[in-house]
């Protein structure tokens, strides 16, 4: 199946974007692909905001970008846009890091307000970094994403619902199986 990068844009350590992903990567493995997780806040700070394209954590990042077949792309939404940690590392890619990938936009936030942020705020950024297919993202709001005690993570039925669409969607773009699984929540 296809090799997979999953980013989470969120700067917090106790994210729901990034539990949400994590939630769906498990999804993406169940179906056959290889996914590999970037928490983009785990990178040197002082190479996002300096711009250090050279940067040892930096370069390997890229690499990450060059290996795979698609990506999911994940952010908490502040003031209607995509987080200015995801806007930092995305800066920091070449031009065309995103050329013959397929790419699955999520965004999380705290009200329906900032839903259309994924068409508005995100996907012109990753079409302009030549992504060969951006699938229908999905927000979801922080309210229907749960972390229990042990770290599972529960959506509520009508987000998982929506999740395991666009997730199958992606999936199928990419030549993965998506029927053999029921919804995640």
């Amino acid at each position: 199946m296809a090799a997979i990068l999953s980013v989470s844009g969120s700067p917090s350590a106790t994210s729901r974007t990034a539990r949400l992903l994590r939630h769906l990567d498990d999804r993406l493995r169940d179906q056959g692909h290889d996914v590999v997780s970037l928490e983009v806040r785990t990178l040197p700070p002082e190479a996002l905001i300096g711009a250090d394209f050279r940067h040892p954590a930096v370069v390997e990042a890229t690499a990450l970008f060059d290996r795979v077949d698609g990506v999911v792309i994940g952010t908490p939404v502040y003031k209607a846009a995509y987080s200015g940690l995801l806007k930092s590392l995305l800066d920091l890619l070449p031009q065309y890091a995103l050329a013959g990938k397929t790419v699955l936009p999520l965004a999380t936030g705290g009200s329906t307000a900032h839903v259309l942020a994924i068409d508005y705020a995100l996907r012109p950024v990753l079409s302009s970094m030549g992504a060969a297919h951006i699938v229908q993202g999905w927000f979801t709001l922080d309210k229907d994403i749960t972390a229990g005690e042990d770290g599972a993570v529960t959506v509520a039925p009508g987000a998982a619902e929506a999740l395991s669409q666009v997730t199958d969607q992606f999936s199928a773009a990419l030549g993965g199986r998506t029927s053999v699984l029921a919804p995640t929540g």
